[in-house]
C-alpha cells in the first residue's frame, strides 16, 4: 500500500467521492483517528519536553510522537556531516550563528529552508534551497542546491538541521500535506492543484497531465490502489528506516581511493570511513553495517588482487592494513548482540560468498614464494613444539579477540557524556567507571577489572612466534594496540590489585605463560608487555614491576647462536637474522622493544646500585646487538648526566660498562658506527674519571685497534680539553702522558703503518720515548711502510726541528716510489720536490746523497727538470740557514752531483720522445713542439748540450720521416 499508515484510511470502496481513496469523516477507522489524536498532540508538544507528560498520553499516541519527532542529538548531525568531526559541521554552526538559515518550514516528515552563503573575496553571496526527509528520529533523505555530492551531509543541510534542533518554536509546523488537503472541499483542491501547475507548468506539467488521464482512466493502475502517497507524510509504522547515505558516493569513493594505491592520503581517508563504520556500530545505526557492505564489495572489486595472485606476491603493507581492519570490522557486526537473526544469515551468505572468490586475500597473505618458504511521515611439530605451547595465540589471532573482548568489556564502562564532544578533530581519551557484574561472587569485580585481566591474559600467554612476515608483523601492531588501550586505563586501587594478581599469576603460571620460568625458544617475546607492565607496576610494587621486566628481557631465539661476539651488525637498529631462523621476520622490531624494556629500566633504577647492576647482568645476558646495546649505553649516559644536576656515579659506571662491551664485541667485526662508538666511549670514561681513562688506555689491546687506540683514544685523552674537564694536578697529568705514551709505543710496535705519526706526536715531549718511536719508523720503513706514509712522517719531522731524521726518512721514502716518464700529475711529485729542497738545503753530501734515489725512483723528464732548475738556482747548504748571504757561486751540471741529475734528465727526455711519437694524433703536434722546446732548455745546460740537442732532431727527422707534417713542423722551429 502507497499510503502511509499516518495517512492510510480504507474507503468503502470506488465510487463517487471515495474513488481517490483519501480519507474522510464517513469512512476513519478507529487506528487513523488514533493516528491522527497523535499529530495532532505532537503539533502541540513536539518541541516541549514531552517524557515529563507521557505518562498521560495513550501509549499508542507515545509511539507515534516518538516516531514523527525530528533527531534532537547533535552529535548524530555531526557524525553523518563528514568522515570524522570537522569542518562541515563547525561551518554549519557559523551558518546558524549569523542568521544565515530562513524560511524554515516542517510539512509532517519533510522540512525545508534557504541557507544562505555570505560574500567572500572571491564568491559572490549565494542561497540554496535544503530539504530534509525524517522518520522516527533519523533523516532518511537530504537535497540541496549546492550540488554536493558526498557520501556525508554538506554544510547546509547540518545548518538546516541544527535550526530546527536548537530552534524549534521558530519553525513554522504543518501537518502531512494530505491531512491538510483533506480538509479541503472540491474547489479548494481543484485552485491549489491549478495554482501549484501556474507556479511550476514548465516542471510539473507533462506530470500532472500524465496523472490526470491516469486517473480518470478506471481501469488504470494508479486506480487499482486505495488512497494516494504522501512524501510528507513518514512510513509506516512497520517499515524500516534508517539515516541517510547515499550508496553510489559511498562506491565511487572506495574505488577511488583504492585506485591510488598506497598513497598516504588515500590511505588515510579509507581509515576514516572505517572509524566511520565504527562509529555507526558504537551507536546501533543499522547504517554501520550497510556502508561496511559497499565498502566490501569495492575491496572486492580491487584489480590489483588478481594482479597479485597471478604474479604470486603478497599485497603491500598499507593495503594488508586496510584489509585487516575491513576484516576486524566484520567481526564487530556480526558478533553484534542486537542484530537480528535474519541479518546475521544475510552477513554469513555474503561473507561466504566473497571468500570462495579466488581473488579474496588469504589470512596470512602469503602467495606462491612465501607459500613455498613456510614450513608445513606437521614440520613445526618436529622441531619440538609441545604442549606447553602454543601454535595460535589469541594476541594476533585474525578474529582479534582480546582486542573485541576489551573492547566490549570496555564499552560497558564507558562514560559518555555529549558534552565533552569534540568538534575540533582530535580525540580525547576514553572516561571509564567501575560497572560491577551482576551476581559475581566477587565483590570487587567489574566489568573495567574483567577488561583489564582478559588483555593481561591474552598478552601474556606464551604462544609460538606464527609463520609469515605479514603474520608475525600483525602480532607486533595488534600488541601495540592492546597496550595503547591499555594505557587510556587511569589504574585506581581495584584495577592496581588486578593488575598485581595477574602478574604474580604469569609469573608463577607454567607453560601456559609467556613470562614462565621455562619458555620454548621460538615463543614469542614478551617485551612490549612487560614494558606496560613494568611501567603500570612501578609506582605500587618495585620488587614485582622488576621481576616481571627482568624475566621478560630474555630472547630466546638467539641465545643458542649468541655466543660471545655480535650476532648481526645491525643498520638502523634492524638486525641481520641469524641464517638458522630465516623465518623471524620483525626480529629487528623485537630486538628494539628489548632495548626499549631495558631502557625503560635503566632510568627507573636511577641512583639504585644493586637494580642498576641487576639490570645491567640482564642486558649484557640477553641482548646480543652491538647497536642497541650502545644505544643503551647512550641512554644511561644522557640521563645520568642531566645539564643542571650533578652526575649520576652509579648509571655512569653502567654506561661505561655498557660501552666496554660494545668496544670488545664490535672490535673484530665490520660496524658503520665503530668511530663513532669510540669517540662516545672516551667521552663517557672522561666523565667517570682519571681511573676510568687510565683503565682504558692500559687494556687498549681488548678494545680498540692500534689505529683507533693512537689516533682517536690516545689522542682525546691527551687532549688540553680533557685535561681541564677532569682538573688534573701535574702528577695526574703525567701518569695519563705515560699511559699515552705507553699505548703509543705498542701500536706503533704493532702496525707502524698507521700509527707511527700518532705515536711521534704522543712522545714527543718525552725525549726517551720519542726515539724509540723513531727507531719503530725506522726499522719499519724498509718493509712495512709505504712512500706516502714515509713523506707525511719526514714533513712532520721537519716541522718539528728534526732536518736530518727527516732527510733520513724522506731518502728511505724515495726508494719505494717508481714515477713513470708519463707520470707527470702524479700526487708524490710534490714530496718528490720537497725532499730534494730540503736536502738541497742541508748541503752538498745531503744533495749528492738524495740525487741518485731521485734518478733510480724518477723516469718523468719534466720532474727531473724542474728538480734540476731548482738545485742550480741556490748554493747546497745556504737556503736553510738564515743571515747567510748566496755567495753567487752557484753548482755546475757538469759536476757531481748535478751531472748525474742532467743525465738522468736528458735521457728521460729523449725516451719520453719516442714514446710519445709512438701513438700521437695530429691534434697534439702542437703539444708535442712545446714539449721539445722545454727538452731543448735542458740539453743547453750540458756544455755540449746544443750539439747533442740537434743530434736528437736529426734522429727523430731521420726515424720518424713519415710523419711528414709533424716533421716540417720540426723544422720550422728548430731547423
Amino acid at each position: 500500500n502507497l499510503l502511509p499508515a499516518a495517512a492510510r484510511c480504507p474507503g468503502p470502496g470506488p465510487g463517487p467521492g471515495h474513488g481517490s481513496g483519501l480519507p474522510s469523516s464517513r469512512c476513519r477507522s478507529p487506528e487513523s483517528l488514533l493516528d491522527c489524536a497523535a499529530k495532532a498532540v505532537a503539533e502541540k508538544w513536539a518541541f516541549e519536553r514531552v517524557e515529563e507528560r507521557f505518562e498521560r498520553i495513550p501509549e499508542p499516541v507515545q509511539r507515534r510522537i516518538v516516531y514523527w519527532s525530528f533527531p534532537r542529538n547533535e552529535k548524530e548531525i555531526c557524525m553523518y556531516s563528514s568522515f570524522q568531526y570537522g569542518l562541515p559541521f563547525r561551518r554549519g554552526i557559523r551558518l546558524l550563528e549569523t542568521g544565515c538559515v530562513e524560511n524554515v518550514l516542517q510539512v509532517g516528515f519533510h522540512l525545508s529552508g534557504t541557507v544562505t552563503e555570505p560574500a567572500t573575496s572571491s564568491e559572490p553571496e549565494v542561497t540554496h534551497k535544503v530539504a530534509i526527509s525524517f522518520d522516527r528520529c533519523k533523516i532518511t533523505s537530504v537535497t540541496c542546491g549546492c550540488g554536493n555530492r558526498d557520501i556525508f551531509y554538506c554544510t547546509h543541510v547540518v545548518a538546516l538541521s541544527l535550526y530546527r534542533i536548537r530552534k524549534p518554536e521558530q519553525v513554522k509546523l504543518r501537518l502531512p500535506i494530505s491531512e491538510t488537503l483533506f480538509q479541503m472541499n472540491r474547489d479548494q483542491l481543484q485552485k491549489l492543484v491549478q495554482y501549484l501547475i501556474t507556479a511550476h507548468h514548465t516542471e510539473v506539467l507533462p506530470t500532472a497531465q500524465k496523472l490526470a488521464d491516469e486517473i480518470l482512466s478506471s481501469n488504470s493502475e494508479i486506480n487499482q490502489v486505495h488512497g494516494a502517497p504522501d512524501p510528507t507524510a513518514g512510513a509506516s509504522i512497520d517499515d524500516d528506516n534508517c539515516w541517510h547515505l547515499d550508496e553510489d558516493q559511498v562506491r565511487e569513493q572506495v574505488k577511488q581511493f583504492l585506485s591510488q594505491g598506497g598513497y598516504y592520503g588515500s590511505g588515510k581517508q579509507l581509515n576514516s570511513m572505517f572509524a566511520k563504520v565504527r562509529e555507526m556500530l558504537r551507536m546501533r545505526d543499522s547504517n554501520g553495517a550497510r556502508m561496511l557492505t559497499l565498502i566490501t564489495e569495492q575491496f572486492m572489486a580491487d584489480p590489483r588482487l588478481l594482479l597479485w595472485r597471478q604474479q604470486g606476491t603478497g599485497m603491500t603493507d598499507k593495503c594488508r592494513q586496510l584489509w585487516d581492519e575491513l576484516g576486524a570490522l566484520w567481526v564487530c557486526v556480526v558478533l553484534n548482540p542486537h542484530c537480528k537473526s535474519e541479518e546475521k544469515s544475510s552477513w554469513l551468505k555474503q561473507l561466504k560468498k566473497w571468500g570462495d572468490m579466488d581473488v579474496c586475500p588469504l589470512e596470512d597473505g602469503n602467495y606462491g614464494i612465501l607459500l613455498l618458504s613456510s614450513p608445513p511521515l606437521s614440520e613445526l611439530l618436529q622441531r619440538g613444539v609441545t604442549s606447553t605451547t602454543n601454535l595460535e595465540g589469541w594476541v594476533g589471532h585474525p578474529l582479534d579477540p582480546i582486542g573485541c573482548l576489551f573492547t566490549t568489556l570496555t564499552e560497558t564502562c564507558r562514560v559518555d557524556d555529549d558534552n565533552t564532544m569534540d568538534t575540533g578533530g582530535d580525540t580525547r581519551p576514553p572516561v571509564y567507571h567501575h560497572v560491577p557484574v551482576w551476581g559475581s561472587s566477587d565483590g570487587g569485580e567489574s566489568y573495567l577489572t574483567l577488561a583489564l585481566e582478559v588483555a593481561l591474559m591474552g598478552m601474556g600467554q606464551q604462544r609460538i612466534m606464527p609463520e609469515g612476515l605479514y603474520a608475525q608483523d600483525k602480532v607486533c601492531r595488534n600488541e601495540e594496540q592492546i597496550v595503547a588501550k591499555l594505557q587510556d586505563l587511569e589504574l585506581d586501587d581495584l584495577l592496581v590489585q588486578t593488575l598485581r594478581k595477574q602478574a604474580i599469576q604469569l609469573l608463577e603460571a607454567g607453560p601456559f605463560s609467556g613470562l614462565g620460568e621455562v619458555i620454548h625458544r621460538e615463543s614469542v617475546p614478551m617485551h612490549t608487555f612487560a614494558k606496560y607492565l613494568f611501567s603500570a607496576l612501578l609506582p605500587h610494587d618495585a620488587d614485582l614491576a622488576y621481576k616481571v621486566a627482568l624475566r621478560a628481557m630474555r630472547l630466546p631465539v638467539l641465545e643458542s647462536s649468541a655466543g660471545s661476539g655480535d650476532v648481526g651488525h645491525p643498520h638502523h637498529g634492524i638486525s641481520i637474522v641469524p641464517s638458522r631462523y630465516p623465518r623471524w621476520f620483525t626480529l629487528g622490531h623485537l630486538e628494539s622493544q628489548q632495548c626499549e624494556l631495558a631502557s625503560t629500566m635503566l632510568t627507573a633504577a636511577k641512583g639504585d646500585m644493586l637494580r642498576l647492576r641487576t639490570v645491567l647482568e640482564a642486558i649484557q645476558k640477553n641482548i646480543h646487538s652491538s647497536s642497541l646495546i650502545f644505544k643503551l649505553a647512550q641512554d644511561a649516559f644522557k640521563i645520568a648526566t642531566p645539564a643542571d644536576n650533578p652526575p649520576d656515579i652509579t648509571l655512569l659506571n653502567v654506561a661505561l660498562e655498557l660501552g666496554l662491551q660494545v668496544m670488545r664485541m664490535t672490535l673484530s667485526t665490520l660496524n658503520w658506527r665503530r668511530r663513532e662508538m669510540v669517540r662516545w666511549l672516551v667521552t663517557c670514561a672522561t666523565e667517570v674519571g682519571l681511573r676510568a681513562l687510565v683503565s682504558i688506555l692500559q687494556s687498549w689491546y681488548t678494545l680498540f685497534t692500534p689505529t683507533e687506540a693512537t689516533s682517536i683514544v690516545a689522542a682525546t685523552v691527551m687532549s688540553h680539553n680533557t685535561i681541564l674537564r677532569l682538573s688534573l694536578d701535574y702528577p695526574q697529568r703525567e701518569e695519563l702522558a705515560s699511559c699515552a705514551r705507553t699505548l703509543a709505543l705498542q701500536c706503533a710496535m704493532k702496525d707502524p703503518q698507521n700509527c707511527a705519526l700518532s705515536a711521534l706526536t704522543l712522545c714527543e715531549k718525552d725525549h726517551i720515548a720519542f726515539e724509540t718511536a723513531y727507531q719503530i719508523v725506522i726499522d719499519a720503513a724498509s718493509t712495512g711502510m709505504t712512500y706516502s706514509q714515509l713523506f707525511t712522517i719526514a714533513r712532520y719531522m721537519e716541522h718539528r726541528g728534526y732536518p736530518l731524521r727527516s732527510f733520513k726518512l724522506a731518502s728511505l721514502a724515495m726508494t719505494h716510489l717508481n714515477l713513470a716518464y708519463n707520470q707527470d700529475t702524479h700526487p708524490a711529485i710534490n714530496d718528490v720536490l720537497w725532499a730534494c729542497a730540503l736536502s738541497h738545503s742541508l748541503g752538498k753530501n745531503e744533495l749528492a746523497a738524495i740525487i741518485p734515489l731521485v734518478v733510480k725512483s724518477v723516469h718523468c723528464a719534466t720532474v727531473l727538470s724542474d728538480i734540476l732548475r731548482r738545485c742550480t738556482m741556490t748554493a747546497p747548504g745556504l737556503a736553510g740557514i738564515p743571515g747567510r748571504r748566496n755567495s753567487g757561486k752557484l753548482m755546475s751540471t757538469d759536476k757531481a752531483p748535478l751531472r748525474q741529475l742532467l743525465d738522468a734528465t736528458i735521457s728521460a727526455y729523449i725516451n719520453t720522445t719516442h714514446s710519445r711519437l709512438t701513438h700521437i694524433s695530429p691534434r697534439h703536434y702542437g703539444e708535442f713542439i712545446e714539449f721539445l722546446s722545454k727538452a731543448r732548455e735542458t740539453f743547453l745546460l750540458a756544455q755540449d748540450g746544443h750539439i747533442q740537442f740537434a743530434q736528437f732532431i736529426d734522429n727523430l727527422k731521420q726515424i720518424y720521416k713519415g710523419k711528414k707534417k709533424l716533421m716540417m713542423l720540426v723544422r720550422e722551429r728548430f731547423g
